[in-house]
């Protein structure tokens, strides 16, 4: 759960300081339903918090659901389609998979009803907005992070949770991208996919770990593919390897403090959660959005874990 603190720092750092006048909304309640990606990991709880702040501040009523894991497509789209049939003043959607969704999207476009596009977007111009992390620049940081951390050269690989949702795929290409045109002497061996499952990512990381024992490093690119990895080398012992993750949630802050992971990439759940639920009001209400509303991101390691920058965006 997210402390007082933690949640009220988070929120100060939010971007998009412009004050909806709440009388616009008063006449009649507006619905805005936010379909997430899943409810399995503790970001979209903290997601789930800020938009809830969002609701409360702007007078609005929110409900905010998801599939149970991140494998679902199916399930999210019918989530998807049920909120639609609602006809609600806008929809908040964070799509599993970036091209599934969008006859749907289409019907909402027709129907005259915003769609704000959250974390993960679609490959589609119907979003009016997209509340999101910039997830190629952080991921890049993470190859810089780990080409320091390795000294330059040797071999990594990647632990991602899919290949069909935006996230998934510009985490995994920002890494990949940048290791290959800056660092000529590290080797990203494999990428393999673990569903965002923290379970089936143990298996996969036990499984890259066995088919390469001279490995240096290996980036799991969300919270269930960071601790896929931290659980794949204590369940097989393994020492000197250097980890870097993404996301914030307790087991890996847990695992940063401990030694256990080098350092990850933390987002700001608590500020796409409330910048979409603006954003959606902002759109019903007709004003102009900016196409993209980057919430930030930063690397924390053990050395500025506890820094209040930084403990403002963790969310254990």
């Amino acid at each position: 759960m997210l402390s007082r603190r933690t949640f009220l720092s988070a929120l100060g750092a939010l971007t998009l300081a412009t004050t909806i006048p709440v009388a616009a909304m008063a006449q009649d309640e507006m619905y805005i339903p936010l379909i997430s990606k899943g409810f399995q990991h503790q970001f979209w709880q903290a997601v789930k918090a800020g938009a809830d702040q969002a609701a409360t501040e702007f007078g609005v009523r929110i409900t905010f659901e998801g599939p149970d894991s991140e494998a679902m497509v199916d399930r999210q789209i019918d989530m998807l389609a049920a909120a639609l049939a609602n006809k609600p003043a806008a929809i908040g959607f964070a799509a599993l998979d970036s091209q599934a969704a969008i006859p749907l999207l289409r019907e909402a476009d027709e129907a005259g009803i915003p769609i704000i596009a959250f974390d993960s977007g679609v490959d589609s111009d119907i979003p009016v907005t997209t509340a999101t992390t910039d997830n190629l620049a952080a991921a890049a940081l993470a190859a810089d992070k780990m080409a320091e951390q390795i000294g330059g050269q040797g071999k990594v690989a990647v632990v991602a949770h899919d290949q069909t949702s935006r996230t998934g795929i510009d985490r995994r290409d920002g890494f990949l991208e940048r290791m290959q045109e800056a660092y000529p002497d590290i080797d990203v061996v494999t990428v393999q996919y673990g569903q965002g499952d923290q379970l089936r990512s143990t298996e996969v990381a036990k499984a890259i770990l066995t088919a390469n024992p001279d490995l240096d490093g290996m980036f799991g690119t969300n919270e269930g593919s960071a601790i896929g990895i931290v659980n794949a080398l204590q369940e097989m012992n393994t020492g000197d390897l250097v980890v870097i993750g993404y996301d914030s949630g307790k087991i890996q802050t847990d695992a940063i403090r401990n030694g256990l992971m080098d350092g990850a990439i933390t987002q700001n759940p608590v500020g796409i959660g409330y910048e979409t639920v603006k954003a959606a009001v902002m759109a019903a209400n007709g004003e102009t959005l900016p196409e993209v509303i980057d919430t930030g991101f930063y690397y924390y390691d053990k050395t500025n874990i506890d820094d209040p920058e930084i403990a403002a965006v963790l969310y254990d």
